[in-house]
């Protein structure tokens, strides 16, 4: 059986380009490498026993101090608060890249979605639902955050 052989990449580098790992950039602080998860059952567990540190509409986020040199996180989205799969996956996603984007202590947080945030009858995600999740995750995100020193 004769097998064809692979086309070339339709899109060529351009000169000078840099590549990176899968997930890597050039500033370190922008990725999210399994180092920067919360994973395990038991790591959950310890954060989980804490008192609930901030609450929005539809969030609650628990923080615990870690003895590591940077911040981790969770991310919790149970099926009965957002029963589609994708509302979900949105939900981590929005959280994640707000998390990357913030300069945290080095505590470990878990967010976890606390109410329904739309039906099945509806939509799966809009750019309103987006927004409106990206404003509460900010504000969480902005309760825990360092200080800035200023000159």
């Amino acid at each position: 059986m004769h097998v064809a052989p692979r086309a070339a990449n339709a899109w060529p580098l351009k000169p000078g380009t840099i590549l990176f790992a899968a997930g890597v950039t050039g500033d370190r602080s922008q990725d999210y490498a399994r180092d920067r998860r919360i994973v395990k059952t038991d790591e959950f567990s310890s954060v989980f026993r804490l008192r609930p540190v901030q609450r929005t509409a539809h969030f609650v986020l628990y923080t615990r101090v870690n003895d590591l040199a940077h911040a981790r996180l969770g991310v919790v989205a149970a099926k009965r608060f957002a029963p589609r799969a994708v509302t979900r996956n949105t939900i981590k996603r929005i959280a994640r890249e707000l998390f990357r984007q913030t300069a945290l202590p080095t505590i470990d947080c878990i967010v976890r979605l606390s109410k329904p945030v739309n039906t099945k009858a509806g939509p799966a995600t809009t750019t309103a639902l987006k927004t409106a999740l990206r404003v509460e995750l900010l504000r969480l995100y902005q309760s825990q955050q360092l200080p800035v020193v200023g000159p």
